[in-house]
Parts: structure tokens; sequence; C-alpha cells
């Protein structure tokens, strides 16, 4: 499918290829090792966007009027973070918590022992080694999710929806994030490579760092429904569970405190920036915490039962990373808080989508409106007549939630519409293994029809039944 954008952008380079041209044969190793030249960008936009904050130790209003906020310094001055992983793992009477997911507050705390403690380094200096060491991991997470989806989608530069993402130079150095998202895309990938039990592994701990990639793993339940192939699920889906009762468990047997922070912190908390429930707070009548802990808990359900229809009712089955970007969306913009970094759980599923890049654009402006939006409001706090007034952030973030949604229903319309369509005759069973066994994600099934779905593995070609009508 062409794209518009990518076509103008091509005629820097030489302009669109011709109708008559060969397609290319590219190496996915070459293309990752371009973007991953090209991730370089986006990444030093935003290690440069955060000078200011550097110069001034991640301290005062300055982070906000400047736009250069990071929840890593703050986290390791204003929590026992800095006191480091042994103190973390001993927990005690107070226990170093992180408000963080189990392996989260495992890998600051593990990153926070690392920072030099000479005399001379105050407490603003090591926050900023802090800063700069996670920041090193980050990037090297970035390029892992680059690899992750060149090395599986059949147009290895869909991956450039993650190498150059407007967002991932926003918000890739806002918080430890990525670690759960590098997790989900592993675990992605492991599935689309036919290793149901490796990706159950690395999706356990993908929920242990973050808890969306649950919804990731229910996509999965949901097209090996339709597929009728419910025993490899079985393998994935009894793997994650064992992993994430480990690392939960484990710690929580270490520092009870640290192990459930996340959870119960979030089960306590109200509406937070980028929520559609926090416009009642603005306009002065805030609703009840119970109220909104209930309205996100509704959201998690009204996001399985979108997954579900799509994924059981479309005229073809649809593609793992549309039935779970549907889902994200809608767990994101229902939520107690919609922070500007959680909007790197989308990336990934974006570049497997191969979503039209006008659409991925579109979206990334919202995001930067809202990214620069969100700092003037809460800088507006302490200085009223130049932060951002309450009635304009409320527009603004609503903006956003509204891209979020033009994302999901874009990729909805286009998982709704796909036809099957017929394999090249020469296809066979024998084919279709033989490229498995290559390496390649299959792009043939069994049954006759072209697999649409980069991320197929043990699914590629089983029957594609409709369990769901709707008349």
């Amino acid at each position: 499918m062409r794209d518009p954008v990518v076509d103008a952008a091509s005629e820097v380079i030489g302009g669109p290829r011709g109708r008559y041209a060969s397609p290319p044969r590219q190496s996915w190793v070459t293309v990752a090792a371009v973007l991953s030249a090209l991730a370089a960008l986006p990444a030093a936009f935003g290690i440069l966007l955060r000078v200011p904050c550097l110069r001034t130790g991640f301290v005062g209003d300055g982070q906000f009027w400047n736009a250069c906020y990071s929840d890593l310094p703050n986290t390791y001055r204003d929590s026992p973070v800095k006191d480091g992983l042994a103190a973390f793992l001993q927990g005690g009477p107070e226990a170093a918590t992180t408000g963080q997911p189990p392996l989260t507050g495992l890998a600051l705390t593990a990153v926070a022992s690392l920072v030099p403690h000479d005399g001379a380094n105050g407490i603003s200096s090591q926050a900023a080694w802090f800063f700069a060491l996670w920041a090193a991991v980050s990037t090297v997470l970035l390029l892992a999710i680059v690899w992750f989806v060149a090395s599986t989608s059949r147009m290895p530069f869909s991956a450039a929806h993650v190498a150059v993402a407007p967002v991932v130079a926003l918000v890739a150095f806002v918080s430890a994030d990525l670690l759960g998202v590098a997790l989900a895309t592993a675990g992605m990938w492991a599935w689309g490579r036919r290793r149901p039990a490796l990706a159950g592994i690395l999706l356990g701990l993908a929920v242990s760092a973050r808890s969306y990639p649950v919804l990731i793993i229910v996509a999965i339940g949901l097209l090996a429904l339709r597929a009728g192939r419910l025993r490899d699920f079985g393998r994935l889906a009894v793997r994650a569970l064992a992993t994430f009762g480990v690392v939960l468990v484990g710690l929580w047997v270490l520092n009870p405190d640290a192990a459930l922070s996340a959870y119960q912190g979030w089960a306590e908390s109200g509406a937070g920036y980028g929520s559609p429930w926090l416009l009642p707070q603005l306009a002065g009548h805030p609703l009840p915490n119970g109220a909104i802990t209930a309205i996100a808990a509704l959201g998690w359900v009204l996001a399985l039962v979108a997954g579900a229809v799509l994924a059981l009712s479309s005229r073809r089955r649809p593609t793992l990373a549309e039935v779970s970007l549907v889902m994200v969306a809608i767990v994101l913009v229902t939520g107690k808080s919609f922070t500007v970094q959680s909007s790197l759980w989308l990336v990934p599923l974006v570049a497997w989508c191969a979503v039209q890049w006008r659409d991925h654009l579109v979206w990334a402006s919202a995001e930067a409106v809202n990214f620069v939006a969100v700092w003037l409001s809460i800088a507006g706090n302490t200085t009223p007549d130049r932060g951002l007034p309450a009635p304009w952030y409320a527009a603004l973030s609503m903006l956003r939630v509204v891209a979020v949604l033009w994302l999901a229903v874009a990729v909805w319309l286009r998982a709704r519409d796909r036809a099957a369509l017929p394999a090249p005759a020469e296809t066979t069973e024998a084919a279709v293994d033989a490229e498995a066994h290559d390496g390649a994600a299959p792009r043939h099934s069994h049954d006759g029809t072209a697999e649409a779905d980069d991320l197929a593995g043990p699914l590629t070609g089983a029957r594609d039944r409709v369990l769901v009508r709707f008349s």
C-alpha cells in the first residue's frame, strides 16, 4: 500500500518507485542498521531538550517552563532509590519503594547503584548522573525495539515509525516506560517467530514492568481462539503468569511494600494529567476517587470487548498489532491518568500496523502540543499569570485523546475492510514451513489465503473462522 507522505519525502532522493520497477529486495538487517543510525536523531533531540534541566540539576520551576522535566532524576532525589539495590531488596521499617511496578523498580534501583557517590557529588549531581545512565539504557532499549520490529515485518522500513518517531524524541527520557515497551515488543517478536514459551516469559516480564502488556496477551488469546490454536496460547499464558508470579512474589518476600506500591498507588489515586476525568476537577467539581477507579476499570472492560469484537467478527483475521493497538488506545484514553510518556506504548504497535505516516504525524502533532501544554499548566500552579489557563489545557489535552482515538479508528477500519487474498499457486505447506525455518515471518497460510499478520507465528496456516457475526 502506497503512503503519500513517504512518496512526497522520497522526492529528495530520487522520487517514488516507477510503475515498472522491480520491488527492492532488502535484507532486514541492512534496514535495521540504517534505522538504528537514524534513531540517534530523536535520542539526541531528547537529550538536548533536557540540557537546561541538566544545568540546574532538575530542580525548580524552570524544568516546566523549559519543557525539560523528567521523572527519572526526581525519582532518584525524592525516593530511597538512591540507596541502591541492596536497600531496595532488604526492605525494612522505611522500605525502599519507587511507586513503580516490581521489575521497573528493580531496574531503577539497579541503575542507581551505579551512580558515583564521592564527596564532590551532591544530590543534584547524582540525580544528573542517574538521568544520564538511564538515558543510555533507554537508548539501547530503543534500538532493540527497532530491530525487533524490522526483523519481523515484511516491510522492514515500517520500523521507521519507531526509529524516527516524534513521540520518542519528546518522551523517551521522561520515565522508565521504555523497559516495559521493549519487553512487550520482544514478547510479540518471540510469538511471531513461533516461540510461544519464550513469548510467555518475555510478556510476563513485560507485565511486571508495565501493566498494559496484559492486553497483548489477551489479544493473542482472542486470535488463537479464532484460529483454533488455543494450545499454543496456553503455553504462552501459563509461562507469562508464572513469570509475573515469580517476579512479584520474589520481591514481595523481600520487600512487600515495594512489590505492591504501584498497584496500591493506582487504586488510591485520583484523576491525573491527560485523563478526561480531570476535566471536572479543572472546572471545580472533582470526581470522587472511587468513581474514577470504577470508570478506569470499565475502560479495561470496554477495551477487552472492543478487542473481542475486532478479533472474532472481522471478515479476515486481524493482525496481533491491530487488536493490541485498539485495546491499548482505549485503556489509555479512559485511564485515571494519561501521562505524556505512556504514549510510548503505542509506538511499536503503530509500526507493526504500518499506519500511514499521515495518521502517525497527526497523532504526533497532538502529542507535541499536549507535551508543551502539560508543563505550562503545571508551572502555572505557582505563576498563574504566566501559565496555561485551565480551559486551554483541557482543550489541548482532549485534542490528544481525539488523536489517539483517530489512530485506533484508522487501524480498526483497515482491519475490518481487509478481504482474503489468494495465495500464489506455488505456495504449499512445505513452503510455509521452510520460510518459517529460515527465520522470516511466514507469508502464506495453509488454507490458501495470504497471511496478513507479520506476527501470526503459531497461528500461520490455521483456519480463519468468523466466530461472531453481526447482521
